[in-house]
Formats: structure tokens, C-alpha cells, sequence
């Protein structure tokens, strides 16, 4: 009796602490995800040639707590309300992002983060004209992009703490040129690392 008591004991001290480090495993991944990294996919193609639909990235959350977003960093973030314009428009409507009144909309919230590159920072003055994206009168190089923007924007400025991000894919983007700008506090973090597909593993420029 007494083995096999002591064989009931062993076998519920495993299962105990199985079940301890299944839970803290399930703590510490959830304190990961939310404070330091995680994993998105791509699901349109908005950011091509850049990032193509069904790529994996590895989303750092800690770099912009110690240091500002920089102008080319590809950023995951939260969009404002008014990007609900871009799902009430059709091919060759154009909007003044600007006088988008979002509370006049029907369609619900949007719950889903975009992924843009980061083109504006507060302060800049942008303008979009024949084919160029313009940043305090200066012509940005820009050898990412799909194809040169077919549209105008500006000039307007960037007000303090927000950002201006287009899609690289910049003729078939829900972007900033359709809804205005993204708030500082919008941002979820940088995205730093392709991991998949394998063939084109490493990181993102």
C-alpha cells in the first residue's frame, strides 16, 4: 500500500508541476506579446513590393519607448477612425482625408492594425506631386515603391506627435493620403524581421 501511495504521490507532484510550467509558459509568452514582441502576418498586398500577402514579421515593441519613430521605419500600428473611408469608396474616388467626418459613418470601428511606412514626421511639411513625395520642399528617394503615386496630396503639415504613413504599394493603399494622420499613440511598434517565407527570411529595410 505504502508504494503505491508513494507512486500516487510522484505521479501527482509530476502532474503538478507540468501543470506550473505550462501556466508560466502561458504568462511569460503573454507578457511577451504584449510588451515586447510578437508576430503578424500580412494580409493584403498594400505594402508590395516590400512585404508580400501571407509574409510572417517579428514586431518590436520595445525600441519606440527608447528612442522616436524614424522616417522609412515599416510600422505596425492602430489606424484612426477616418481610415473607415477607404471601405465606403470605390476605384477612382477622391477624398479630402482632412474633412472625413468618421462619426457620420456606419461602418463599425475599425479593430484591425495596418501596416504603412512611415513617411512624415511632426513638423514636415508633405506634398505629393507628379510622381514624388516631397518632405520640406526635398524630393524623398524612394527605390521601395511599387510605382510613383498617381495622385496629389498637400502641401499640409505634420501637427506634433503624430505621423504620416503610406503604403508602398502607393496606388493601392489605405493610407494617410485618404485619411490624415496616425497619433503617437496609435503606434504598436516596428516591424524588424521577415520569418517567412524561408526564402526570404532576414531583416526588413
Amino acid at each position: 500500500m505504502s508504494d503505491r501511495k508513494a507512486s500516487k504521490e510522484r505521479e501527482g507532484s509530476w502532474i503538478g508541476e507540468l501543470g506550473r510550467t505550462i501556466a508560466l509558459s502561458i504568462i511569460l509568452s503573454l507578457g511577451i506579446r504584449t510588451f515586447v514582441a510578437e508576430a503578424r502576418w500580412i494580409p493584403t498586398g498594400s505594402m508590395l513590393p516590400t512585404l508580400q500577402i501571407n509574409d510572417k514579421l517579428i514586431i518590436d515593441k520595445v525600441s519606440y519607448r527608447l528612442h522616436s519613430p524614424q522616417r522609412g521605419d515599416i510600422v505596425v500600428f492602430m489606424p484612426p477612425n477616418t481610415a473607415k473611408i477607404c471601405s465606403q469608396l470605390v476605384p477612382g474616388d477622391t477624398v479630402d482625408p482632412w474633412q472625413v467626418d468618421p462619426n457620420k459613418s456606419e461602418v463599425p470601428e475599425i479593430k484591425d492594425a495596418y501596416i504603412k511606412r512611415l513617411i512624415g514626421l511632426p513638423g514636415d511639411k508633405i506634398q505629393v506631386k507628379q510622381g514624388k513625395v516631397y518632405i520640406n520642399n526635398q524630393a524623398l528617394s524612394e527605390e521601395y515603391i511599387a510605382d510613383a503615386p498617381n495622385y496629389e496630396l498637400g502641401p499640409i503639415t505634420v501637427p506634433p506627435n503624430s505621423y504620416l504613413m503610406l503604403g508602398d504599394n502607393r496606388n493601392n493603399s489605405c493610407d494617410s493620403h485618404m485619411w490624415g494622420f496616425v497619433p503617437k499613440d496609435h503606434i504598436i511598434g516596428r516591424a524588424v524581421v521577415r520569418f517567412w517565407p524561408p526564402n526570404r527570411v532576414g531583416e526588413l529595410d
